[in-house]
């Protein structure tokens, strides 16, 4: 979908670009997507015990491909190398966050995983801050994170570590993202991201679906962990990006550790203590400052 604008969309001075209407359209997007993603995740940790988090990330990207494909329908073949290098920066950072992510994921825990996975938006809202408010929201949030994150006698570093991997993979995903929605007409780049990504799990996921006897069960979290964690993010992301600035779309993605904290204890019986909870409000309340405070066209 076109822009009204030749600046760049979250640029200083492009306020028009985002016309209120797609402003709220982009926030219904983002929360849809953030709800779907976490859901997705906390689903696809059933099957770690069989398939692994390899397995499970396959099977995800398989799914993606093949949806994503379908709906985007890229015409391959008309891509020019500058498209092509975009592409295939957008396939590798699909490949490495949702591996990363969920090996953290089996090691740490899903809230504290996304938690620290926000990181990397949250620097991408930090870098892009034109005005002082969004620096506040931003450090508030990080605040809220770093409580999350509190380090305790069993800290697992290695899962820490991959969840920073899966942080730094988030953060060129937004930039990557928003670059291939810009250079590529409807949802062709996006489309084509995910239909290399899969192809780049074609051996991981056979050598690993030959090695584990595979259930039903297993199979279909893997499935469905494809539809609510690649599908529907990918495509509502995409969407979004085109309708609300990169650094509030970095701000409001803290809603993330609110619906991963919130399904885990739902779903996983992950509970959180009281100033767990408190680290979340703080959150709530960045990104409802962040949308109150949104750019707006003056007058």
């Amino acid at each position: 979908m076109s822009t009204t604008s030749t600046r760049p969309p979250g640029s200083p001075g492009s306020s028009a670009t985002f016309p209120h209407g797609q402003r709220r359209t982009g926030v219904a997007l983002m929360v849809g997507s953030a709800l779907s993603n976490q859901t997705g995740a906390s689903i696809a940790a059933m099957a770690f015990p069989v398939l692994g988090p390899a397995g499970v990330v396959a099977v995800r990207q398989w799914v993606a491909a093949v949806v994503l494909g379908v709906a985007g329908r890229p015409k391959l073949r008309q891509f020019t190398a500058a498209q092509w290098r975009s592409v295939l920066g957008l396939a590798f950072v699909f490949a490495a966050m949702n591996l990363s992510l969920y090996a953290a994921i089996e090691r740490i825990g899903l809230g504290l995983a996304v938690t620290l996975e926000f990181l990397g938006p949250l620097t991408v809202a930090l870098a892009g801050a034109r005005r002082r408010i969004d620096v506040v929201a931003a450090l508030a949030a990080a605040g809220a994170v770093a409580v999350l994150a509190r380090p305790t006698p069993t800290t697992d570093y290695v899962g820490i570590g991959l969840a920073l991997l899966a942080a730094l993979c988030w953060a060129c995903y937004i930039l990557l993202n928003r670059a291939v929605g810009a250079r590529l007409p409807g949802l062709q780049g996006t489309a084509a991201a995910a239909m290399v990504s899969g192809a780049l799990y074609l051996p991981v996921g056979v050598w690993v679906l030959w090695q584990h006897p595979v259930t039903l069960v297993a199979l279909g979290c893997g499935l469905a962990a494809g539809v609510l964690s690649s599908a529907v993010p990918f495509l509502s992301d995409l969407l979004a990006l085109r309708r609300v600035p990169a650094r509030f779309f970095a701000v409001f993605t803290s809603v993330n550790p609110v619906f991963a904290a919130l399904i885990g204890v739902v779903v996983l019986g992950q509970h959180l203590e009281a100033v767990s909870w408190l680290a979340i409000a703080v959150i709530v309340a960045a990104n409802a400052v962040a949308v109150s405070t949104a750019v707006r066209p003056t007058t």
